[in-house]
């Protein structure tokens, strides 16, 4: 059975609560700590709930070579033309970084951690104390790395792009077999920038029966549309890349949130999950004062005692105070017993019984 929701330091993430949404700092840094601390600043001001980081090295992630499988050679990427290992030197957080960043955010109220790539990652973070860890959909099959990070018992966010239901099957029994407890995964599609063609947003419910976990969205397309929609097929967190300006540049900063457009997200996130209730029919009682604009049955031409209606003198019109439409037909040739003005509301008193 899934939680209501989990508890990540002082926020939830869960159904009785809006999405829990993450700006995804990466390497928009831009290798300032200055920018750094800028990013968590405007983050906090646009709402947000979390602000994570990515811990690792060039040498933790690759080798330093310049060619053959270790340079990127994809046309469509941001990043073609570069070798692994010169991608994150540049995009990497320099792990003395961490602890202010973390700071930061704790005086801002919202909630700081990070993406560990190694087991070295993990163990560092853990000396930090975070309070939750996330992994990419890179290292989603990274079997001793998930068992490394559920070994902490803390919550784990998982992302799923690229893996298939039986990757994924490995990937949650490991982290249950290993200790965690409090696990959310991410719908994710693995291209930077994805489509809104390519996001799939009807898997979401289907992982979520499949895996009995809260599901979440790490959206890498561009506005807010997707993320806003993915709340409707229940997830409860939402994850984009974050940078105080595009125009700024920096590794992943074509394909990141504003600030501006961030402070929309977290607030029409919200509104979506308002929005979703309950099933529900009939009126609720917001809607009691605007039952009598219903249309209804109205003498609509002074009337005689004796005279008969007819089409010309009883319409359904509004407000809704006189007999309901449905009765029009049965009505129509039935005489009135009494005077009566134009505009007044038919009622079965007024009518003389039929023989």
């Amino acid at each position: 059975m899934i939680p209501q929701h989990i508890q990540i330091a002082d926020k939830k993430i869960g159904t009785d609560v809006p999405p829990f949404v993450i700006a995804e700092m990466s390497g928009n840094h831009n290798q300032s700590l200055e920018r750094a601390l800028k990013i968590v600043e405007a983050a906090a001001r646009a709402g947000v709930a979390g602000i994570k980081l990515q811990t690792y090295t060039a040498d933790t992630m690759t080798l330093d070579i310049q060619e053959g499988e270790f340079s990127i050679d994809d046309p469509s990427s941001l990043w073609c033309g570069r070798s692994l290992y010169e991608l994150y030197q540049q995009a990497y957080t320099p792990w003395e970084w961490h602890e202010p960043i973390f700071q930061r955010c704790r005086e801002l109220g919202i909630v700081g951690f990070s993406t560990p790539f190694d087991e070295t990652a993990v163990d560092f973070l853990e000396s930090l104390n975070v309070p939750c860890y996330k992994i990419a959909s890179f290292e989603n099959t990274d079997i001793p790395l998930i068992r490394k990070v559920a070994s902490t018992r803390k919550p784990m966010i998982i992302s799923t792009g690229m893996a298939t239901i039986a990757e994924l099957d490995e990937t949650v029994r490991a982290a249950r077999d290993a200790g965690c407890q409090d696990l959310v995964l991410l719908k994710c599609t693995s291209t930077y920038p994805a489509t809104p063609e390519n996001s799939n947003l009807l898997t979401i419910p289907h992982l979520q029966q499949l895996f009995g976990t809260h599901v979440g969205l790490s959206d890498h397309t561009m506005g807010v549309g997707a993320a806003v929609a993915s709340v409707a097929l229940g997830v409860t967190a939402i994850e984009k890349h974050f940078t105080l300006a595009r125009a700024d540049g920096g590794v992943d900063s074509a394909f990141s949130m504003e600030p501006e457009e961030m402070h929309q997200l977290v607030v029409e996130s919200e509104r979506a999950w308002q929005a979703l209730g309950q099933i529900h029919y009939g009126s609720i009682q917001a809607e009691e004062g605007s039952k009598k604009l219903r249309r209804s049955l109205y003498v609509v031409q002074n009337m005689r005692a004796g005279e008969v209606l007819t089409r010309h003198n009883l319409r359904a019109i509004r407000p809704g105070l006189g007999l309901p439409p449905k009765y029009l037909g049965a009505l129509l040739g039935m005489t009135v017993k009494q005077d009566i003005k134009a505009g007044t509301p038919l009622t079965f008193e007024v009518l003389k019984p039929s023989l």
